[in-house]
């Protein structure tokens, strides 16, 4: 079981993002979103009674928005309120994002020291004409100081957010960005292209943006850059040394269960008798902190249908390189493989999936063609 704490506010959102991230207006009401954070969580747990009392906790991840907006006190007293209310594993992989431009001198030593163990760095790229085109609040140059204050405070595990095919950017200054985030000794990088999300400024007014023969030329030379580095692609756009792959996404890769607390965040439930639940919390910050203690605090709430876990077990799975045991579509959905032998074996003769009945993973050809792959899995 992982837990994914969402916490909304940004200095300003980016033109490119659709997360549920918000500026505040005025000053960001963190002890008051704590207290909403750890009420939603009781919440959760008395609906959900023994099915999650009973479940070790094994990965934490602070996502956003911009986690790192939030002082040092306000974390540690909700990670306090985690351990008081669920098994935390002492091994437990506990990340929490951050934005290079809103580090003060001293906090990533209180955030360690508040249980965090694994940092994310949203650097995007090196290249501060292409990070203004992003809209980001930072330079080059932060990137650099939080990457030593993070060492300084004695984060060993840290993940650097890269994007490729971005507004004038060209297969040298792409593959520059790389050489720079390898130069800061990252365990893991997360290298994934620039997209127009539905809904935001970039998609109503598109950058210039690079085509989609030199994206592909930029994806390609950065997976074979990264691979002389050492770095193991495991997931679509994940990198990772031996040993250092984000357990709290592979959790997610693997079809495994998760709590989601915070305003939009998602969960995904398996319970006893054998239903699958999906859940979302309310989208406003206002309005979810003021409905944390009861059921206004859901946006959305249901089982997914048995016809369409083949299609959400696919969707994630076959996004891992190495794919997973064939018979843990059983374990994950109570759905034998029979269920999907048919589009398994036409996956398999046209060059999709591997040929080998064990296992369920994409071959070169199906991850470059994955939507056309997980497709046929649909209801």
């Amino acid at each position: 079981m992982g837990l994914y704490v969402h916490l909304p506010w940004c200095v300003r959102k980016c033109p490119y993002c659709d997360f549920n991230s918000h500026a505040p207006r005025g000053t960001p009401l963190f002890e008051a979103y704590v207290d909403a954070l750890l009420a939603d969580l009781d919440a959760d747990l008395r609906d959900a009674g023994e099915t999650l009392h009973a479940r070790r906790i094994e990965t934490i991840f602070f996502g956003g928005g911009t986690p790192s907006l939030f002082p040092d006190v306000a974390i540690a007293r909700l990670m306090d309120g985690l351990r008081a209310r669920l098994d935390v594993s002492d091994a437990a992989e506990i990340t929490l994002e951050a934005n290079p431009g809103t580090i003060e001198h001293g906090r990533f030593a209180a955030y360690r020291a508040a249980g965090i163990n694994r940092l994310s760095l949203g650097a995007q790229s090196f290249a501060d004409a292409q990070l203004e085109a992003l809209g980001r609040i930072h330079r080059h140059g932060e990137i650099h100081i939080a990457m030593a204050e993070a060492r300084a405070a004695g984060f060993n595990n840290i993940n650097l957010d890269l994007m490729y095919a971005l507004p004038g950017q060209t297969l040298d200054t792409a593959l520059d960005d790389i050489e720079q985030a390898l130069a800061l000794a990252p365990t893991h990088l997360s290298h994934y292209q620039l997209t127009l999300e539905p809904g935001t400024p970039f998609a109503r007014t598109p950058p210039p943006l690079p085509d989609g023969d030199a994206a592909w030329r930029m994806q390609e030379a950065g997976q074979a850059r990264l691979a002389t580095a050492g770095f193991v692609q495991y997931e679509v756009s994940a990198y990772a040394h031996d040993g250092q792959q984000a357990r709290h996404n592979r959790n997610y890769w693997t079809f495994g269960d998760y709590l989601g607390i915070g305003a939009g965040a998602h969960a995904k439930l398996s319970f006893a008798d054998g239903r699958i639940e999906r859940r979302a919390k309310r989208k406003n910050p206002v309005l979810y902190m003021a409905h944390a203690r009861d059921a206004g605090r859901l946006e959305s709430s249901g089982g997914i249908a048995r016809a369409e876990l083949p299609f959400e077990f696919m969707l994630n799975v076959l996004r891992l390189n190495e794919g997973v045991a064939a018979d843990s579509f059983s374990a994950r959905t109570g759905l034998t493989l029979e269920t999907i032998a048919a589009p398994l074996q036409r996956a398999r003769a046209d060059g999709l999936l591997v040929d080998d009945t064990r296992v369920l993973r994409a071959t070169p050809l199906g991850l470059r063609y994955l939507n056309d792959l997980l497709q046929r899995f649909l209801p």
